[in-house]
């Protein structure tokens, strides 16, 4: 099969009921907490991408079974102390970053190292917001130029709790610290910008010894030793991540109704729907109910609504920081000039996605002016397509290869799109769904 996907033309209106794959942030934590629960775990529907199986390697290399078949996965874990491995042990995480930053949080009180590679994406991401806190507990952790990966880390059995400030709005850093606090006695503490919450919700379902202080602009999180993981069956929720890019597909097509089943809408996740919604698209959730601890609802779209240009409020920005490429699209589309800041984080993901959101928007036609943190995207309600567009050098960014996706679906012209395989980390039947709303 190639590599390569050609659209030369636009999507017709669709009226269709859909289901997206599992959710990936709580899929990598589930193997994470089964791995060091007591007795078997099992997950329905779980994640089957290329980052979480890379979780399942992992996890066996730390001694731990793991039986999958299809998206029906159970773990054998051995408690919270049950890792066993070979000396020299090397984890590779691949393009992961939540795998790669979230399993050190386990790590600080190994017996002797570890070393976790990357791919060439994840090996040019910034670990030092990671090593920087866990090294106060105690662990030395060795960094490629004190910043990448490869990363050695080395244990101690005498970790001290720490009082964290985290200020990116970084959930895989808060992570890590949580997971590293259940290792050590005394209360860690932790004063955290807004980012998403699944650890903490998992967690607390556990009746992990965890409490959350919500304030207006950050949480205070309290972390004492664990004792002991219980085993955690879970059904996991479409992943809103994922549904991002159909939920702006519709938005953007005209006589087009879409419904996605089960979604996670855990409200620290859904920063493109309030976005959407300010700009004027009619979306709506239904079927509500909460499990273990998490929002889930039905998501209803009907597109073709004109779109108004947003403001955006920084605040939105943790609850839509995986989404704002394809956001970008929906400001191309919509009257007057849209504004985003406090975006640098963008660009500390698998690619430089701030510089490659404007990068695809001049091939595309689309004023913008673009900053180190900022873009002003000036709107085009008559935007078509008309020439030729290769996307291509992304560093396998899978998100930049479903909103390159999207927008030639939507506005037209001769695409090609290269490295259809980088759906493979977070989604990959993506392809077969934009199929199914051909037919």
């Amino acid at each position: 099969m190639s590599n390569l996907v050609l659209i030369k033309k636009k999507l017709k209106n669709f009226n269709k009921k859909i289901s997206v794959s599992g959710d990936k942030s709580i899929s990598i934590r589930w193997i994470l907490l089964a791995s060091l629960a007591s007795g078997l775990s099992k997950a329905q529907n779980l994640l089957v991408s290329e980052d979480v199986l890379a979780a399942i390697r992992a996890i066996r290399k730390l001694g731990i079974r793991v039986v999958l078949k299809g998206n029906f996965c159970k773990i054998y874990g051995n408690g919270i102390n049950g890792f066993k491995y070979k000396k020299n042990l090397i984890l590779n995480a691949e393009n992961s970053g939540t795998l790669g930053r979230l399993i050190l949080g386990f790590l600080v009180n190994t017996t002797s190292p570890i070393k976790i590679v990357g791919d060439k994406s994840l090996s040019k991401r910034d670990f030092k917001r990671i090593s920087d806190p866990l090294s106060k507990f105690g662990a030395i952790l060795k960094l490629k130029n004190k910043k990448n990966l490869p990363l050695t880390i080395y244990g101690s059995k005498n970790l001290n709790p720490i009082k964290y400030l985290e200020n990116k709005g970084s959930a895989q850093c808060k992570s890590a610290i949580i997971f590293a606090g259940l290792r050590t006695k005394g209360t860690t503490i932790i004063k955290a910008k807004k980012s998403r919450n699944h650890t903490e919700l998992m967690c607390k379902y556990l009746g992990l010894p965890i409490s959350v202080k919500s304030k207006k602009n950050y949480d205070e999180i309290k972390v004492r030793k664990a004792k002991k993981i219980n085993s955690l069956n879970y059904k996991i929720p479409s992943d809103i991540s994922s549904s991002a890019f159909f939920i702006v597909l519709t938005v953007l097509s005209a006589n087009s109704n879409l419904l996605i089943k089960n979604v996670n809408i855990n409200p620290s996740r859904t920063g493109i729907i309030q976005i959407l919604k300010r700009m004027g698209a009619n979306i709506i959730f239904k079927n509500q109910k909460t499990y273990k601890g998490e929002k889930i609802a039905d998501i209803e779209i009907k597109g073709g609504r004109t779109l108004n240009s947003i403001n955006c409020p920084s605040k939105l920005n943790s609850g839509a920081i995986d989404e704002f490429l394809v956001i970008f699209l929906v400001a191309a589309k919509a009257k007057g000039v849209s504004y985003f800041k406090d975006l640098a984080e963008l660009n500390q993901k698998e690619s430089p996605r701030l510089k490659w959101g404007a990068k695809i928007l001049d091939m595309m036609g689309v004023k913008n002016i673009v900053t180190n943190n900022s873009i002003k995207i000036y709107g085009n309600p008559e935007l078509e397509i008309k020439k030729k567009i290769i996307i291509k050098n992304y560093l396998k960014d899978h998100r930049i290869f479903m909103t390159s996706i999207v927008a030639a679906l939507i506005f037209g012209g001769n695409w090609k799109i290269h490295d259809r395989d980088s759906i493979k980390t977070s989604f990959p039947n993506f392809l077969k769904i934009i199929n199914d709303l051909k037919k």
